[in-house]
């Protein structure tokens, strides 16, 4: 683990769906603890908890109980304002359910997560990255679903965020493609980002210094990757 102060602290975080009618727990109990700088690949399988995990992280779902710190601060004690704040300019997320807005341009879909001047031109860069140099103009429906996913990693780290949450980011990839991916997260996190992703990808994983399983809502105090590579999809 990476010395230094906690990014991210979940304390007894806990999320049910449908709670009136007891149903559906999520997460159950989980603690969590993600240092400054550090790298964590999240498994576990399909309906195991791994997306409501990020998004609780992220600051765009309410857990149940428990606690979830961002920096120092209890995430869901602050204002809607605040959070919003947190989520513009020190969190990315990267949705496997990508997002992008359909009436926008790769590149404008890129820039539209960097508040900063010259937005554009580093959304070029961004984009350029991933292998997406040709498909600066192309609306999201003239783009492959593997293209439309690499566009939303580039979203989602286009204000070069302290944190970087990525659900699947290699999911819907092609092997070349992959690696685009796996260069720019691996980038990242050797420039000093905090970097917490969900995956099947037996190599990002392998990448990751610390692996931790999720199971039936639990976090499991540690395990390995799926052995599974993940699947191809499109490019």
């Amino acid at each position: 683990m990476v010395d230094g102060p906690s990014m991210l602290v979940a304390s007894d975080l806990c999320h049910t769906y449908l709670p009136d009618r007891g149903q559906g727990q999520a997460l159950s109990h989980v603690d969590l603890v993600l240092a400054r700088g550090e790298f964590l690949a999240l498994c576990g399988p399909s309906g195991s908890g791994k997306s409501t995990l990020l998004l609780a992280l992220g600051g765009m779902l309410t857990p149940t109980s428990g606690r979830v710190q961002f920096d120092g601060r209890d995430l869901y004690a602050l204002s809607d304002g605040e959070r919003r704040g947190i989520r513009r300019m020190r969190v990315g997320f990267a949705f496997q359910s990508m997002h992008l807005i359909p009436y926008l341009s790769a590149q404008a879909n890129v820039a539209l997560g960097d508040p900063r001047a010259g937005a554009e031109a580093r959304a070029e860069e961004r984009l350029d990255g991933l292998g997406l140099a040709t498909r600066l103009d192309h609306l999201p429906e003239q783009l492959s679903s593997g293209e439309r996913q690499r566009v939303a990693l580039a979203r989602a780290m286009a204000s070069d965020p302290d944190v970087l949450l990525a659900d699947e980011p290699t999911g819907n990839l092609d092997p070349e493609s992959a690696e685009l991916v796996y260069q720019q997260l691996t980038a990242y996190h050797r420039s000093g980002g905090t970097l917490l992703l969900v995956t099947h990808d037996a190599k990002l994983a392998q990448a990751a210094p610390k692996v931790q399983r999720i199971e039936a809502g639990r976090l499991l105090s540690g395990g390995a990757a799926d052995p599974q590579p993940s699947s191809v999809k499109s490019s």
